[in-house]
């Protein structure tokens, strides 16, 4: 265990590298920090943390620089989470309380994450198989034409063409519109198919095959794999470090572009504390030098998806931990609201 005032040069060390981009010194150090104790101390501190493998000395005459176990410390002991200012959560409530529908939500998300922390932003929308229904809409197209709407608690749309098996007159329509919204409006997807599966045979004989095509429509809609889907904002921003990526920022930009290695990623955050995944943390090899900072969000007390941003392991940890926080506490209260 590292006493409390090696704990102190390591933060000192963490925030003047994230500050300056250069290495730091014991002598910069000892200036900069009110650590209480002599240069010297400092320099003998830094050679125990180096020994540990809390820092690096990336050339033979620079100072140090935290490795990537110094940020998990410092993230874990040390880092709180940093509160927005009260300009800072105005800007963003009157942003996103701009928003019209769920892809709009989305996508001024995923701006304002990519601005606040001028790190690359993921949101990824939300599941459906957390989802609850709020409506089955059933409009009348053509004599035997449907279109079914399902709209649900996160405010997703989901429209599909249905053609009937023979014409299917207005107020069969009204009827069966009644009858199942009856049975699933405020219930979960998982629960659907269960609670419908008897709707056909309390019709007339000629109508069966149209309210079995429907309910066939309405439950692959359920099934289908729409919630794996994700919106990436910024990634400009990460031409503004290139000096931090060893080698290149390809590898990067490469693993970006895969969308399952990003779900698997948002996948490991947690329901409701922020999760940060620093360095070699992150299984995918072209991710090794960044860090991820995501988070749940969703209405109620539920995650229905993940949002966060990936940006180098040199990055500001408190306030990119609370700009994600902040954000996803403001969705969830869109999302319930809508």
């Amino acid at each position: 265990m590292l006493s409390e005032r090696r704990l102190e040069v390591l933060r000192a060390i963490v925030q003047d590298y994230v500050g300056t981009e250069e290495p730091v010194g014991s002598k910069a150090l000892t200036e900069r920090h009110k650590l209480g104790v002599s240069p010297a101390t400092v320099r003998n501190d830094m050679a125990v943390l180096e020994e540990e493998g809390y820092i690096a000395q990336p050339h033979t005459s620079a100072g140090r620089i935290p490795t990537d176990k110094g940020y998990r410390l410092f993230v874990d002991k040390l880092a709180g989470v940093k509160p927005l200012s009260s300009p800072e959560r105005r800007a963003i409530q009157n942003f996103l309380d701009g928003a019209v529908d769920l892809d709009d939500v989305v996508g001024r998300t995923v701006r304002l994450l990519a601005q606040l922390t001028r790190q690359v932003a993921v949101v990824q929308y939300p599941s459906l198989t957390r989802s609850t229904v709020r409506h089955v809409e059933l409009l009348s197209l053509a004599p035997a034409r449907l279109m079914l709407v399902l709209i649900t608690d996160t405010g997703r749309v989901e429209q599909r063409m249905v053609d009937c098996p023979a014409p299917f007159g207005e107020t069969s329509l009204a009827d069966l519109r009644a009858r199942l919204n009856s049975r699933v409006v405020g219930r979960r997807f998982a629960d659907v198919p269960q609670l419908v599966q008897d709707l056909p045979e309390s019709f007339e004989t000629e109508d069966r095959g149209t309210v079995s095509t429907v309910l066939a429509t309405l439950l692959e809609t359920l099934v289908e794999e729409t919630e794996e889907r994700l919106v990436i904002g910024g990634t400009a921003n990460l031409t503004r470090f290139g000096h931090d990526f060893p080698l290149t920022i390809r590898p990067v930009l490469e693993a970006l572009e895969e969308h399952v290695v990003l779900l698997k990623l948002l996948g490991e955050a947690k329901e409701s504390g922020v999760t940060v995944r620093i360095g070699h943390e992150n299984a995918h090899e072209g991710l090794n030098s960044t860090s991820v900072v995501s988070v749940g969000y969703g209405s109620g007390g539920e995650a229905v998806a993940k949002l966060g941003v990936v940006g180098p392991t040199r990055m500001d940890y408190p306030g990119t931990m609370g700009a994600v926080r902040a954000v996803a506490r403001y969705v969830g209260q869109i999302l319930a609201e809508s």
